[in-house]
């Protein structure tokens, strides 16, 4: 693997910690409207927390974006919440990496699911945005 300084295999895991803030919360993003933590901001959490999974394996100059998510959230949790996210690389294929991916709040299930992401170059990623630019 030209990007990872060594081999990328299922079964690395991650595990960070997030406390739901003001801008996390659904009414606030627009997602909803009750003070709870939003999807979207579940979802930030455990892209974060897959992203960061793998990024100290990457050569320099290369790193991963996020390409799907398919969650579902479970329950809700409050403002001041402290939210366990776990993400495991399940799957690689290629540069295409799919982390299985969940969120905990005490100890309840609030959320679950597939995240894939692929390896990028970032310098050759910039550069095909900027061409596309360009040339609309």
């Amino acid at each position: 693997m030209e990007y990872a300084k060594r081999e990328l295999v299922p079964g690395i895991k991650n595990i960070m910690e997030f406390e739901v803030k003001k801008e996390h919360l659904a009414d606030f993003l627009s997602s909803g409207d009750v003070s709870v933590l939003s999807t979207p901001s579940m979802i930030l959490f455990m892209e974060h927390t897959a992203r960061l999974c793998v990024e100290e394996i990457l050569n320099e100059g290369y790193t991963t974006v996020g390409t799907r998510v398919d969650v579902r959230h479970l329950a809700p949790a409050p403002l001041g919440a402290i939210i366990r996210v776990e993400a495991e690389l399940i799957t690689i294929e290629g540069r295409k990496l799919v982390f299985k991916v969940s969120a905990h709040w005490k100890n309840k299930l609030i959320g679950e699911g597939l995240h894939e992401r692929y390896v990028v170059n970032k310098k050759h990623f910039l550069e095909k945005l900027q061409k596309e630019i360009k040339e609309k």
